[in-house]
């Protein structure tokens, strides 16, 4: 299994990237938020990926994030959801946007990311949305772990979204952490915080307060 690829990116295309690593050539293929964020041809490049296994292909898929990877896996196990609809997705919302949507059971956020219909995205939200909370608790260690892969320090200075990203993963995971300390059930927690996100809260401080809020009885 091919997890991540460091080397020099060859050339550009619409949805693929090709990657020189020690004088072999992959082609990975990539949403449109991860294109946006790569460096020009010929610069470093470094990918976390997904390989794709079937009788007649093998597809790499790329990811600025393991967040974004732990998705596009989760979005893949939904009946009807293949590799470009969960492409399409990330696309649209990023990592961040798929765990809110899943979280608050918004299936019209998922529906908004081309060729997905109504029902593929009850689908998505129904199967999915007890395994988003896990996903957003894992942000923490797995922004601790992947640190910045898009492009070495010296690119650049593009390349700082996946660092955000990694950013707010870990400080969501912080605020479910600590609400989940307080004794909130997990699911209500979660919902709390993708809540607080979707609003605008981004230090944990923040979200804590803004989730507490809506955590709080209703008068």
């Amino acid at each position: 299994m091919i997890g991540k690829l460091t080397g020099r990116l060859d050339y550009r295309a619409t949805d693929h990237v090709l990657i020189d690593v020690g004088g072999v050539g992959y082609m990975v293929y990539c949403s449109e938020r991860t294109m946006a964020v790569l460096p020009n041809a010929g610069e470093a490049v470094s990918l976390f990926t997904e390989l794709l296994v079937r009788e007649d292909v093998l597809q790499l898929f790329g990811f600025t994030t393991l967040i974004e990877k732990e998705w596009h896996r989760l979005l893949m196990t939904v009946q009807g959801v293949g590799a470009k609809a969960s492409m399409a997705i990330l696309s649209t919302l990023g990592p961040d946007g798929v765990s809110r949507a899943v979280t608050l059971g918004d299936w019209n956020a998922i529906k908004a990311a081309k060729g997905i219909g109504p029902k593929t995205a009850q689908k998505v939200v129904l199967e999915l949305k007890d395994k988003a909370p896990k996903v957003m608790a894992m942000g923490g260690s797995l922004a601790a772990a992947q640190g910045e892969v898009v492009a070495a320090p010296e690119e650049d200075t593009a390349v700082l979204e996946p660092v955000v990203a990694a950013s707010n993963a870990s400080t969501q995971a912080e605020a479910l952490s600590a609400l989940t300390n307080l004794g909130y059930a997990h699911g209500d927690a979660a919902s709390a915080v993708a809540q607080a996100a979707g609003e605008g809260a981004q230090s944990t401080p923040s979200l804590i307060r803004a989730a507490l809020k809506l955590l709080a009885p209703k008068e």
